[in-house]
């Protein structure tokens, strides 16, 4: 068995590097016939451009804030012969939002995967939530050490209980002796009270300070040993501002003779050199939301008395007597318990004792042996190999569709353009783009699904287009909240987008009234078809009119416009494409489906050969840039990508996805070719987690989509745009599914 870790590793000063280290070295030294020491290796986490001097098992390293390497490593363990990985999980140690890095590593493994939470959030952030059921998704078994992460993991991120195993915290099976370590340290005589870990505020060190006074007049030999450096993060940012805080707390308490600062990470022999040494030991912690503490356990198996605030894990471990607890921030009630065991020997000893006989059922030896029977366990329970259907469109697994995030961002307007996450941003306004878009979906959601919501809220749109016209038959594109006109003329983009709308309209008008008025709108504005110079203004607009042709096929004048407009991307094509570059741009920029998708709907209508080889030319091209490793990842628009340049990756627009989930669509339709319904279906899954972060895009709280995918992560804005190109690719991925059921 060749086990692949990842996570922090010694030098790097952290809790969970050491666990690592530990769970490693147990689960090779476990007297298992087939654990070969040389068969295992370590993925590391850099820090912030930090670099270690890392022993021979760590084989690879990743730096934290860079994603590309989280890429590489996986590749790496891919390619090593791992059997299986163990993931080392806590949000802080990963790049990305809240540690969204991982998430791109996890989906590319190849082996079976066994993560380890050392934190489990009972009130988890939206990103935390979804980043977390993502791992528990992926991940053939969940290791967590107490009964209240299985708790949350249950409850509130929906986990199957059976896929969850508690293996508890293991500790080292060092020794020494109580006495002769007081004596090493020269604090014999003395009662020694001790707190160990990263000094950083949530400690509340400050409530162990404040009780001292009371106990040590009656018990001078006391000493509290503070045991730690401060946090690095805490010293990025405030330097040691909580240190200082707490020695002028200290001073002003008259402390000074009483308290032994030991102001560095220590290794691991050491602390428990301190732990023998001490008689009680303390963790003073401010709130309950602690799931894991390794000291507070290491502390618990060394004999330590150890009192401690109620938080979560203390709450379990120190049941059935191994210890006390006190309130939070309640330094007088810490006071009464230290005297009550200090002036009681026989109490002290008894917790004492019980404590050390815990510690004995929890070393580390047992601990890597219950996750080396895991791990075979996993092994030899092989998931079944998933027959690949024909096509893989499975409408069951999609959200139910819901106009709740669209109704919401409507008024008797129009829609608004952006949201603050899920609430409508009024000071941004309207947007042509955004109606025309709007009027497009409510008319497929009446025409499939004969929604009455849709239909109330489609005059909405279609007045708002009305508004936007001018005499010329163009479009202003932006109005205020207040209805103030904020353009003369908008984008072409906007205007072609008006068009796809309404000639959609003029093919599937509920009622005469609508088509009428978009009869209206549509020719005063056909004046302007063959004057745009914008190709994606061209491809929209080609959009609108084949879908008015479609039923208007005697319109001799409109086949002709279609036709010249198809060619207007044609030449450009034939002027920008080379034999390795096969586009219409020296670079691939935005809604870049529109286009081959422009040429594909022409292509039905006119029956033109060139036209049909170019739009199947040119959207083969755009698949393998965006489809190559089996998921949909789009052109981000931070740097677009350059002909003879590198892709960006990020950040990724809704609108693109839509675009793709549309050229399929159509290509499907021209061609009856099934295997163009499995990319769209697979570039509408980019919505639902299968893209380069591996996180849904769509809000089931909110029924709105998010509005891109940052480097950081997902941007939590629910704006117009994302949420129509997300349900329109839903009602497309639902009509596909009837045609290929009608063509079966």
């Amino acid at each position: 068995m060749k086990i692949a870790y990842i996570g922090t590793y010694p030098p790097r000063e952290c809790g969970i590097g050491t666990f690592t280290r530990n769970l490693l070295i147990s689960m090779t030294n476990n007297h298992e016939p087939n654990v070969n020491s040389d068969e295992k290796f370590v993925v590391a986490l850099n820090n912030h451009g930090q670099t270690y001097d890392y022993p021979e098992e760590v084989k690879l390293t990743i730096r934290q804030d860079h994603l590309r390497d989280y890429i590489l490593a996986v590749k790496f363990i891919n390619s090593s012969g791992a059997d299986i990985c163990i993931l080392e999980h806590e949000f802080g140690i990963f790049g990305g939002d809240n540690g969204i890095y991982i998430l791109p590593l996890l989906h590319r493994l190849e082996t079976p995967l066994i993560v380890t939470f050392h934190s489990v959030l009972k009130t988890p952030s939206y990103n935390e939530k979804a980043i977390t059921q993502e791992i528990c998704k992926m991940a053939n078994k969940i290791v967590v050490m107490s009964h209240k992460a299985i708790e949350f993991l249950t409850g509130i991120y929906n986990v199957q209980e059976e896929k969850i195993a508690l293996i508890e915290h293991g500790v080292p099976d060092i020794q020494f002796s109580h006495e002769q370590s007081k004596k090493e340290y020269r604090l014999e005589n003395k009662k020694v009270l001790l707190t160990f870990g990263l000094l950083s505020r949530n400690k509340g060190i400050e409530t162990a300070i404040k009780a001292l006074p009371k106990v040590i007049k009656k018990h001078h030999e006391v000493v509290y040993i503070i045991l730690g450096k401060t946090h690095p993060m805490v010293q990025k940012c405030s330097d040691e501002e909580y240190r200082n805080y707490l020695r002028r707390l200290i001073k002003s308490l008259n402390l000074e003779n009483h308290i032994i600062w030991v102001n560095k990470f220590v290794n691991q022999k050491e602390l428990f050199k301190y732990l023998f040494a001490s008689d009680i030991y303390i963790t003073p912690y401010l709130n309950e939301a602690q799931i894991t503490s390794g000291s507070l356990t290491y502390a618990v198996a060394t004999g330590s008395a150890v009192i401690s605030t109620p938080y979560w894990h203390a709450q379990e471990l120190l049941a059935e007597g191994r210890g006390r607890l006190f309130n939070f921030n309640d330094s007088e009630e810490l006071s009464n318990i230290l005297l009550e065991l200090l002036d009681k020997p026989d109490v002290l000893e008894g917790i004492r004792k019980k404590a050390s006989n815990y510690g004995r059922k929890i070393t580390w030896t047992k601990t890597g042996k219950e996750y080396l029977v895991l791990a075979e366990k996993i092994l030899k329970d092989k998931p079944k190999v998933i027959v690949k259907k024909e096509t893989i469109i499975d409408p069951l697994i999609l959200p139910p569709f819901s106009l709740t995030h669209i109704k919401r961002l409507t008024d008797d307007t129009g829609i608004i353009q952006h949201a603050k996450f899920g609430i409508p941003n009024l000071k941004d306004g309207y947007c042509l783009d955004d109606n025309a878009r709007a009027l497009l979906l409510v008319l497929m959601a009446f025409r499939q699904k004969k929604y009455p919501l849709a239909l109330e809220l489609s005059h909405f749109y279609l007045s708002y287009i009305h508004y936007m016209q001018n005499k010329n038959g163009t479009f202003r594109n932006f109005l205020s909240f207040n209805r103030n006109f904020l353009d003369e003329t908008g984008s072409e983009d906007s205007f072609g987008r008006a068009i796809w709308a309404l000639g959609y309209l003029l093919a599937n008008a509920p009622n005469d009234a609508y088509y009428q008025t978009g009869k209206l709108i549509f020719f005063d504005s056909s004046s302007n078809f063959e004057k745009l110079q914008s190709i994606r203004g061209i491809a929209n607009t080609m959009v609108g009119i084949s879908h008015y042709l479609k039923s208007n096929m005697s319109d001799e004048l409109m086949i002709e416009r279609l036709r010249n407009l198809a060619y207007k991307l044609i030449n450009q094509y034939e002027e920008e494409s080379s034999p390795d570059w096969k586009w219409f741009e020296s670079l691939i920029a935005y809604d870049n489906g529109m286009l081959p998708l422009a040429l594909l709907h022409s292509a039905e209508i006119l029956n033109d050969e060139k036209i049909t080889e170019t739009a199947l030319e040119t959207m083969e091209f755009l698949t393998k840039v965006t489809l190559r490793e089996g998921y949909l990842s789009l052109i981000g628009n931070k740097n677009w990508y350059k002909k003879g340049g590198e892709r960006s990756v990020f950040a990724q627009q809704p609108l693109d996805a839509l675009a793709m989930v549309l050229m399929f669509h159509q290509a499907f339709t021209l061609t009856k070719d099934k295997e163009y319904l499995n990319k769209l279906f697979t570039s509408f899954m980019w919505f639902l987690g299968e893209n380069d972060l591996r996180i849904n895009l769509y809000d089931f709280e909110t029924c709105g989509c998010c509005d891109g995918l940052e480097e950081y992560g997902v941007n939590r804005n629910q704006g117009a745009e994302s949420t129509l190109a997300y349900l329109i690719s839903h009602l497309t991925v639902l009509q596909a599914f009837e045609e290929l059921h009608i063509i079966s």
